[in-house]
């Protein structure tokens, strides 16, 4: 369908007009398989089929779509966010001035800091957003085509390459470990929060994948705790804890779920939920992770809960040096994804160390 380019008198009335067309686009093409009500999802296309009044209220309408299973949106809406922001401070006349010269400005100042893998999302973002106007907007019997096309040259750094993670060491895991069961966290769900840190640091698996285990997905066999994961792209693994590690946490957090089921409906059978039966959300994970941390008195430059997949992951081929088993217990698509932890393996790179010892004897 086409639309007037600019059909409102203001320049930030048109650019959110777009905005809120394009995310509605997305809402409506992005994977849905985890969506838990489609009900509040049709309300949000319900509401974007007029543009939005500000900023915050598309941000609003993101969030909403998010809290229930559509994740991906959350790609979108910062970027459009700093991109609203940047342009309303120009004070344009018209959606016309937007060239590619500008564009490019706005990410030299706005994702200098980001990561490469942020630069580049912010990249296909941007060039989705005006693509997306270039296919559906009409202009003097015609259409107006931004062209932004974007080099990653502009983007990338050139000299950084891959950034390694972050990641706990082997005696800061120590201290991790045991703060997990000394760490004083409130007596309200303290087995769920201290469990499911315990599942992360022990499988390596994603905060959402841990979010969205169901009790059909843990599978207790003779010592271990047996999971079925869920990855991304819909890919199915297995992970396993032995049962000591965190046999008191999930007798004590099941027989509370239990008790919450009495009363109120779980969501999905979850296993991790909140006292209301609905999703235990990422927010609460990073506060109880924040709180352990602190204890353990360890302060790194990320401290967000993918920090222990990083760790997980180096700890696992520091001590096997298999990087086919490190893919497989992580999950990942493409074997180079799980090369950055061979960086970490020092017994490899004392041998580089020491090459050179032949000659100077």
């Amino acid at each position: 369908m086409q639309y007037p380019l600019e059909s409102y008198p203001s320049f930030e009335q048109n650019l959110l007009c777009w905005m809120g067309r394009f995310v509605r686009w997305k809402i409506n093409t992005l994977s849905n398989h985890q969506v838990r009500d489609q009900e509040v999802i049709l309300q949000c296309l319900q509401a974007l089929n007029t543009p939005p009044k500000s900023i915050h209220d598309l941000l609003d309408l993101c969030k909403k779509v998010r809290s229930v299973g559509l994740v991906g949106i959350n790609l979108f809406s910062t970027p459009l966010r700093k991109l609203y922001e940047y342009l309303a401070t120009l004070h344009l006349d018209s959606l016309t001035r937007i060239d590619e010269e500008l564009i490019i400005d706005f990410l030299s100042v706005y994702t200098s800091k980001l990561s490469d893998a942020s630069k580049k999302n912010y990249r296909i973002v941007l060039i989705g957003f005006f693509g997306y106007i270039d296919r559906h907007n009409s202009y003097n019997k015609g259409s107006f085509v931004f062209g932004i096309k974007l080099a990653i040259r502009h983007l990338i750094s050139q000299a950084s390459g891959q950034k390694l993670p972050t990641y706990l060491d082997e005696s800061e895991l120590e201290r991790f470990l045991e703060s997990i069961d000394t760490t004083p966290l409130p007596p309200s769900r303290m087995a769920r929060d201290k469990l499911i840190i315990k599942v992360i640091i022990y499988t390596g698996m994603r905060v959402s994948e841990a979010l969205n285990l169901r009790t059909k997905d843990l599978i207790p066999q003779d010592d271990i705790w047996m999971f079925q994961i869920r990855g991304k792209g819909n890919k199915m693994r297995i992970a396993m804890i032995k049962k000591e590690k965190i046999d008191s946490l999930m007798h004590i957090w099941m027989q509370e779920r239990s008790e919450i089921a009495l009363h109120k409906n779980i969501e999905d059978n979850l296993i991790f939920c909140n006292n209301k039966g609905g999703k235990l959300t990422q927010a609460r994970v990073y506060q109880v992770l924040g709180e352990i941390l602190k204890y353990a008195g360890i302060k790194k430059e990320k401290m967000g809960a993918h920090m222990l997949r990083h760790t997980f992951a180096t700890m696992l081929y520091s001590k096997k040096h298999d990087l086919v088993l490190v893919q497989e217990a992580l999950g990942h698509a493409n074997l180079n994804t799980s090369r950055i932890y061979t960086h970490f393996d020092k017994q490899r790179l004392m041998e580089a160390a020491n090459v050179m010892d032949d000659f100077e004897k």
